[in-house]
């Protein structure tokens, strides 16, 4: 029984040593619940294959057309990046059941959400899986992502769901969850001509591919016309490639600097939905408040 005991010994001193993670103090309200009476949009899904900008590529995505949304009609866009772990109802952000009941609410415009997920190279494998090509879409600092959904992806939607989305930059918003998010970061700053609104949770403004220098980019560009909502947390990444709550908060001072429009929660959780998806109805009411459509 040595042996058993010497095993019985090691488990509790690595328990004892490992550090204990309190669960996060956040919670979802009744926007984030179905609520009896409220229409519920349709999800529809599909895979695409990149020609152009990302050629090769293949992705799947969902689209998301609230019950109001009438034929012919022109709407509002929000686009998310990881789509899938956005449209899920099941999981922390539950996008589709928020949408419902904001619009329904009239606390946000009849918004068709395109929900996206990064591409893989189908024919390229790394450890015997798909090769990923997050990390490039989604980090690099370029108007190469801005490209593919604005000149590429999104008429293919327009199309092939016969919707009609805002040209009105100020009627679309991009969002985003770590590289996700400063990708939504990156496409307002390189298109602001279209997109103006950006929802980001805990960004990975670090350097993974240079994203680290936005603060000071900031600082000294004219500023541009987006509306920006960050998210993060104090027990958020740190690693080689930066300080994930020091980056977010670089972000905000520099916003804060040159007079942009923005709103930054800070609290205590880590590298997840969790938070972001909590205040997911608040930082909508937030991201979208006076908007009026354009005649």
């Amino acid at each position: 029984m040595r042996w058993l005991n010497s095993i019985l010994t090691c488990l509790i001193l690595t328990i004892t040593a490992a550090p204990l993670l309190a669960e996060e103090p956040y919670k979802h309200g009744p926007d984030s619940e179905r609520q009896a009476g409220v229409p519920q949009g349709e999800i529809l899904e599909g895979s695409y294959t990149s020609d152009d900008v990302y050629a090769g590529t293949v992705r799947d995505y969902y689209v998301y057309i609230p019950a109001q949304y009438q034929p012919g009609e022109t709407a509002c866009l929000m686009v998310f990046q990881d789509g899938a772990s956005y449209v899920d109802v099941e999981r922390d952000q539950r996008v589709p059941i928020v949408f419902d009941n904001l619009i329904h609410q009239k606390k946000m415009p009849v918004t068709i959400g395109v929900f996206i997920n990064p591409g893989v190279f189908s024919q390229e494998t790394e450890g015997g899986k798909p090769k990923r090509n997050r990390s490039f879409e989604y980090d690099t600092l370029s108007d190469q992502y801005a490209r593919f959904l604005i000149d590429e992806f999104l008429p293919m939607i327009a199309k092939k769901y016969e919707v009609k989305f805002t040209d009105d930059p100020e009627g679309r918003a991009i969002c985003g969850i770590s590289s996700g998010g400063i990708c939504a970061w990156t496409v307002a700053w390189e298109r602001p001509d279209s997109f103006r609104k950006v929802l980001s949770h805990v960004g990975s403004f670090t350097n993974i591919r240079g994203g680290h220098v936005y603060p000071a980019l900031i600082r000294k560009t004219e500023p541009k016309p987006i509306r920006v909502f960050l998210q993060d947390g104090s027990n958020d990444l740190d690693n080689a490639h930066g300080n994930w709550p020091l980056s977010n908060q670089q972000m905000a001072a520099a916003l804060k600097f040159s007079e942009y429009d923005y709103k930054f929660v800070y609290g205590e959780g880590g590298h997840n939905h969790i938070h972001g998806g909590a205040i997911l109805p608040e930082s909508l009411v937030w991201l979208w408040r006076d908007y009026q459509p354009k005649k």
